[in-house]
């Protein structure tokens, strides 16, 4: 199957038009597309079916219980499907079986080891602020970041282990799922625990990973005993900075 993989693109604040790649079978849309959502309209009547896992800033001042059901009903009259703590098979165009697996997968700030925990969740604080979320009426901080990230993990590692039949599986997460997949501009600082999760042993049970929310790009293959799985992220992130002068809104990822 032919992906083409968009995230990051902050259409809130961005000046982006996406356009369809010629060849893709499918669109993944991986998270922080706009934080308003009116730019998800921009999608409607895409030639290809369109799934979206969701970023953290698609729930900016927002409540998280009530926007999870809100962004699932505004994304499927576009005929976008929102996938969280959700699998999906579907046929590619050779009637090959591709099952996707998919959830934001909140950080549980423990990339660094659980002796690093304290500070990576302090230096979280600042992003959950910037976030102004709430959770049952609570502030969406670190802590309730973690345990959303704890539930996602323990659902992915479930999900990936239960057998269904495929040729072949593809993960779809927002956050990262390896320290490989760092920004290089800000490295082993207590804050990338806020963007990369270790989840390097679940990578061998993929094909191909997909995730967004770092600013910049990686395609790189994890190497194991079952073989490899290749991890790509296709993030725009913000022109302001730079972050967008690499980027390829064509590129196609095959499965």
């Amino acid at each position: 199957m032919r992906l083409q993989l968009l995230s990051d693109l902050h259409l809130e604040s961005e000046e982006f038009e996406p356009e369809p790649a010629p060849t893709a079978e499918l669109l993944v849309l991986g998270g922080d597309i706009d934080s308003s959502w009116a730019g998800f309209e921009r999608f409607r009547g895409w030639p290809v079916p369109v799934l979206l896992v969701a970023g953290n800033h698609e729930f900016d001042a927002r409540e998280l219980n009530d926007a999870w059901p809100a962004l699932a009903e505004h994304c499927a009259r576009l005929d976008i499907r929102l996938l969280e703590r959700a699998s999906l098979v579907m046929n590619d165009s050779r009637g090959r079986r591709i099952r996707f697996v998919a959830t934001i997968r909140w950080a549980d700030f423990d990339v660094f080891g659980v002796a690093q925990r304290d500070k990576a969740m302090r230096a979280a604080s600042y992003f959950q602020r910037v976030m102004r979320a709430t959770q049952r009426g609570e502030p969406f901080d670190a802590a309730a970041v973690r345990a959303e990230g704890l539930a996602c993990r323990a659902w992915l590692h479930a999900e990936l282990t239960r057998p269904e039949p495929c040729d072949a599986t593809v993960v779809l997460t927002h956050f990262a799922p390896s320290l490989r997949s760092g920004d290089p501009r800000y490295g082993m600082q207590p804050t990338t625990a806020s963007f990369c999760n270790a989840d390097d042993d679940l990578l061998p049970l993929a094909d191909l990973w997909l995730h967004g929310h770092v600013h910049c790009r990686h395609d790189y293959m994890h190497v194991h005993a079952r073989g490899q799985t290749r991890v790509v992220c296709n993030s725009r992130g913000l022109a302001s900075r730079g972050e967008a002068l690499t980027h390829d809104p064509a590129l196609i990822i095959e499965v």
